[in-house]
C-alpha cells in the first residue's frame, strides 16, 4: 500500500496529483527548483525538497537529485507527471532500484517506446495500422511530399517536410543536427506526409493481471507549434467502425509492449491517403479514410481530464491502483457519456508569432468550469518553463454545449498580468470549422468540416484580428472614470480639496492608455457638467470601424451616460443600453488596469501613459535587441564581426519558456557588433547585435525573431523556411 507519494515534477500535473492523493490519504512531497520556491504546488504539499537552480538540466531533469530527494522525505512511491523524467526508462529503472514503487509502466515499455523506429516496428508487428516508411535512396517525385522526423523526443524538433526531391538529402542532415542538439540522438526517418490530416488519440489504461482498457478517443486537432491548444472527447465526426477500429490498434499496441498503467496512443487519421488532397469537410470521414499509428506515450497526458469527465473516472487514481498491484474490472470501463472540451490557457501572443509573455499574473479566475492550473494570484510568470498558466474544461451533454460554456466561461474569466490566447480560444470554439464539426448527438455523425491540424493555418490571421475599436475605447474610458473617482476618495484633486465651484469653464480631463499587447495609444478626454458626461472623442485608428462609428471618433457618436463612478467600478449607459465595467489596478503607480465588462465589450488592459514622458531612448540604427528575457542557446558558428549578412538569414537562436525563436538579420548588410553568446542569459531589450545595412540605412532597432508557420498538420509539421521555433515536449 502506497503511503506517500513524491511528484518528480512541478506546476499544474503536481497539484493535480496532490489533489488525487489528498482525497486517498497518502501523503504527498514536492519537489522545486529556486524558480518554484514559492510555487503552488510547493505550498500544496505536506513536504517539499529544494532541487538547487533555476533552469530544467539544474533541477527536474535531474534524476538522481529526484530519487536523493524522494528517500530524504520518506516518500514511498514516485509518480512523473508528465514530461521532464517521465518518458526516461533509465529514470523508472533507477526509482526501483532504489526501492521505491515507481506510478508508470515499467522501464522495458518506455524503453520500446522512445524510438519511434523501433515502436513502428514492434506496431507492425503487431498489426497496428502504419504509414509505410520510405527510403530515402529509393525515394521518387510519386512518394512526395515527405516528411523527415526526428526518431527520439518530440514538440516538432527534428522534422522537416520535403516537397522536391532535390531538397530530400539537405532537409535530412538538417533534421538530423537538429535533433542531435534537442535530444542527443541524431537518427531520423522519412515517411509520406499526411495534407489535412487529423490529430486523434486512444487513452488507455492496463493492469498487471491482463486487462486493457481503451477509454475512447480525444480529437487534439487544434494545435500551434507543434503543441495541442484545444482538445475534446470523444473525438466527433469518427465512423463508428474507425472507432472500433482505433480502440483494438491501441489495445494491440499496449499488449505488444506489456504495458502497465496509462498512456496514449496517438494517430494520424487521414482522408484520400498519404499526400491526397483529402479536401475541405472530409478528414477523417468518407470512403478512403485511415488512421495510422505515431507513437505512444507512456505516460498521463496534459489532456487527460476530457476523459475523465466522459467516463467518469479518476486517471491518477487509478494509476495509483495499477502501482499498488490492483486489478482493473476485466469487464471493461464505466460507460462513456456526455462530451467534454479543454483549452489550454498560454501567456503568450498568438499575432506575434505566439511569442511567450512573462511578468506577474495578478488574478486568474475562470467561472462555471473545472480549472487544473499551475500558478496562482501574485505569481511570477518566468522564462524557465512551459508558458502554460491553465487549462479550463466544460462537459456537458452533448459537444455542442460543451463548447458554448467552455467560450462562457473564457469569455467572462478574468486574467490580469502577462498577454495570453485566451481571446483566440474564445474565437476558435466559435469559429465554424470547429464548433460545426459532427452535426448529429455528441458530433459522432456528420462531417469534420475544417477540423484538422491546419486550423491555425488557415484562420491565425482572422482569430488574431484586433476587437472592436469601440469597446476598446469604452474601456479606457471607463479605466479613466475610475481613475479620477479613486483619486477624489483619496483627496488628491484639486476639486477634492477646494470644492468644485468655479467661474470659468472647465478644461476637459485627460488621460492616456496604450492598449496592450497591441501598443495603441488611446487619448480619454471627457468633461463632467451638470449636465452629465461629455466625451471629446479623438478618430479612429486606421482601418478600425464599428457599428457605433459616426463623425470624427468612435464616442461622439454614442448616447452616453454615466450612472455610477467607484475606483473599482463603472456603470455606463451607452445608446439606452446599461454597461458595467469592472476595473482592476496594480503596480506601484496602479499603472497596469484591466477592463473587465460582460460580452460584447469583453476584457482589456492598458498601461496608463504619465503626462510628462521620459524621452525615449535611441538605440544605434540597425540594433537587434532581445524580444523577450531568454538564454542564448547557439549563434551559427563561426560568424563575427565585419561578416556579411542577408536579409532572413539567421544569426542566434534564444530560448525561453521552452521554445526556441530564431533571430535573424533584418536587412542584407555587416554584421557590425555581436554581444550574443552561447549560455548568457539576456533581458527583454539587451543589445544582441548590429547589423548595418548595405547603402548605409538604419536596419531597424528590434531584433526579428521568425514566428512559427502553423502548417498542414502539427503532428506532421511543415516548418515555413523562415521558422524554426520548435517547443521542448514538457507539455504535448
Amino acid at each position: 500500500m502506497i503511503t506517500s507519494v513524491l511528484v518528480a515534477n512541478r506546476g499544474e500535473i503536481a497539484r493535480r496529483v496532490f489533489r488525487t492523493c489528498a482525497e486517498l490519504g497518502v501523503a504527498t512531497v514536492a519537489v522545486h527548483s529556486d524558480a518554484d520556491a514559492h510555487a503552488p504546488h510547493v505550498r500544496e504539499a505536506d513536504a517539499a525538497v529544494r532541487l538547487p537552480g533555476d533552469s530544467p538540466a539544474e533541477t527536474y531533469l535531474r534524476g538522481d537529485l529526484v530519487i536523493e530527494a524522494a528517500l530524504a522525505a520518506g516518500a514511498g512511491a514516485v509518480h512523473p507527471g508528465y514530461g521532464f523524467l517521465s518518458e526516461n526508462a533509465g529514470f523508472a529503472r533507477a526509482v526501483r532500484d532504489a526501492g521505491l514503487v515507481w506510478i508508470g509502466p515499467d522501464a522495458s515499455a518506455i524503453e520500446a517506446m522512445a524510438s519511434k523506429t523501433r515502436a513502428k516496428q514492434l506496431m507492425g508487428e503487431a498489426g497496428v495500422p502504419l504509414l509505410a516508411p520510405v527510403r530515402p535512396e529509393e525515394a521518387t517525385e510519386a512518394d512526395l511530399p515527405l516528411l523527415v522526423k526526428a526518431a527520439a523526443g518530440g514538440g516538432g524538433r527534428g522534422m522537416r517536410v520535403v516537397r522536391e526531391l532535390a531538397a530530400l538529402d539537405g532537409e535530412i542532415e538538417a533534421a538530423r543536427a537538429e535533433a542531435a542538439a534537442a535530444f542527443g540522438d541524431g537518427e531520423v526517418f522519412v515517411e509520406p506526409y499526411v495534407e489535412r490530416g487529423r490529430h486523434v488519440e486512444v487513452q488507455i489504461l492496463a493492469d498487471g493481471h491482463g486487462t486493457v482498457w481503451a477509454l475512447g478517443t480525444r480529437d487534439c486537432s487544434l494545435q500551434r507549434r507543434h503543441q495541442k491548444v484545444v482538445e475534446e472527447a470523444p473525438a466527433p465526426a469518427l465512423s463508428a467502425e474507425l472507432r472500433a477500429e482505433l480502440h483494438e490498434a491501441a489495445v494491440r499496441a499496449a499488449r505488444a509492449v506489456d504495458y502497465r498503467g496509462a498512456g496514449t496512443v496517438e494517430f494520424l487519421v487521414a482522408s484520400g491517403g498519404p499526400g491526397g488532397p483529402g479536401g475541405p469537410g472530409s478528414a477523417g470521414v468518407g470512403p478512403g479514410h485511415r488512421a495510422y499509428f505515431l507513437e505512444m506515450n507512456t505516460r498521463l497526458q496534459v489532456e487527460h481530464p476530457v476523459t475523465e469527465c466522459v467516463y467518469g473516472v479518476d486517471l491518477v487514481a487509478l494509476q495509483i491502483r495499477v502501482a499498488e498491484g490492483g486489478a482493473l474490472d476485466p469487464g471493461g470501463p464505466p460507460a462513456p457519456r456526455g462530451h467534454a472540451v479543454e483549452a489550454r490557457l498560454y501567456a503568450e501572443d498568438p499575432a506575434r508569432g505566439w511569442q511567450p509573455q512573462t511578468g506577474t499574473l495578478h488574478r486568474l479566475e475562470v467561472p462555471g468550469v473545472r480549472l487544473d492550473s499551475g500558478v496562482a494570484d501574485g505569481d511570477e510568470i518566468g522564462v524557465h518553463y512551459d508558458p502554460m498558466l491553465a487549462k479550463a474544461v466544460a462537459f456537458a451533454p452533448t459537444r455542442q454545449e460543451a463548447v458554448r460554456r467552455l467560450a462562457h466561461a473564457l469569455e467572462r474569466a478574468r486574467v490580469h498580468g502577462p498577454a495570453t490566447n485566451r481571446e483566440l480560444l474564445v474565437r476558435s470554439l466559435r469559429h465554424p470549422d470547429f464548433a460545426d464539426a459532427g452535426s448529429g448527438g455528441n458530433g459522432a455523425d456528420g462531417p469534420a468540416l475544417g477540423l484538422d491540424t491546419g486550423f491555425y493555418d488557415r484562420h491565425l490571421e482572422e482569430l488574431t484580428r484586433p476587437g472592436d475599436a469601440t469597446a476598446r475605447r469604452l474601456a479606457a474610458l471607463a479605466a479613466a472614470l475610475a481613475d479620477a473617482a479613486r483619486n477624489r476618495a483619496a483627496g488628491t484633486t484639486v476639486t477634492a480639496r477646494l470644492g468644485g465651484w468655479r467661474n470659468v469653464p472647465s478644461q476637459p480631463q485627460v488621460k492616456t492608455y496604450r492598449s496592450e499587447p497591441s501598443q495603441e495609444e488611446i487619448e480619454v478626454r471627457y468633461r463632467l457638467t451638470r449636465d452629465g458626461l461629455h466625451v471629446e472623442d479623438g478618430p479612429a485608428p486606421d482601418g478600425e470601424a464599428s457599428a457605433s462609428d459616426a463623425g470624427p471618433g468612435l464616442l461622439s457618436g454614442a448616447r452616453l451616460r454615466l450612472l455610477e463612478a467607484q475606483p473599482e467600478r463603472v456603470r455606463l449607459e451607452v445608446d439606452g443600453v446599461r454597461r458595467e465595467f469592472a476595473v482592476a489596478r496594480y503596480g506601484r503607480h496602479g499603472e497596469h488596469v484591466h477592463v473587465d465588462a460582460p460580452p460584447p465589450l469583453g476584457s482589456h488592459a492598458f498601461t496608463a501613459l504619465p503626462r510628462l514622458r521620459e524621452p525615449e531612448t535611441r538605440n544605434e540604427p540597425g540594433s537587434l535587441l532581445a524580444p523577450m528575457p531568454g538564454t542564448v542557446v547557439r549563434v551559427v558558428p563561426g560568424l563575427s564581426v565585419g561578416d556579411a549578412v542577408k536579409a532572413g538569414e539567421p544569426l542566434l537562436w534564444l530560448e525561453a519558456m521552452k521554445m526556441e525563436h530564431k533571430v535573424v538579420a533584418p536587412a542584407s548588410g555587416t554584421l557590425t557588433a555581436l554581444h550574443a553568446e552561447p549560455g548568457r542569459q539576456v533581458d527583454v531589450g539587451a543589445l544582441l547585435a548590429v547589423v548595418t545595412e548595405d547603402g548605409g540605412a538604419g536596419a531597424g532597432d528590434a531584433a526579428r525573431t521568425e514566428p512559427p508557420t502553423p502548417s498542414g498538420s502539427s503532428t506532421q509539421p511543415e516548418p515555413s523556411a523562415q521558422s524554426d521555433q520548435s517547443a521542448q515536449k514538457e507539455t504535448s
